[in-house]
């Protein structure tokens, strides 16, 4: 069974940054998609930012300019560093293969504000 395990998250002001990073257990991570996925309260989760095993990538136009995902395939991880942070952006957020296969992790919880 795969594991994701998101880290990064934390209480950060309007304007501040913030580096989620994801360890990916397993042998999923060089050959998938990965990406990173958000849930607002009372909101549906959505996708915020994929990277292809390539290094394509992808982002919500909410986020685009502000978010950067990366990944290390050696080492299993993924990462996404968040500048500008906005009260919007406050969720938890999650990783997973994009489109999304494993089982969810607990996620990271994001709060912006002041």
């Amino acid at each position: 069974q795969v594991q994701l395990v998101e880290s990064g998250g934390g209480l950060v002001q309007p304007g501040g940054s913030l580096r989620l990073s994801c360890a990916a257990s397993g042998s999923i991570f060089s050959l998938n998609a990965m990406g990173w996925y958000r849930q607002g309260r009372g909101k549906q989760r959505e996708l915020v930012a994929v990277m292809s095993s390539g290094g394509r990538t992808y982002y919500l136009d909410l986020v685009k300019g502000r978010f950067t995902i990366s990944r290390d395939n050696a080492d299993n991880m993924l990462y996404l560093q968040m500048n500008s942070l906005k009260p919007e952006d406050t969720a938890v957020y999650y990783c997973n293969t994009d489109p999304p296969r494993q089982k969810w992790g607990q996620g990271t919880q994001v709060t912006v504000s002041s």
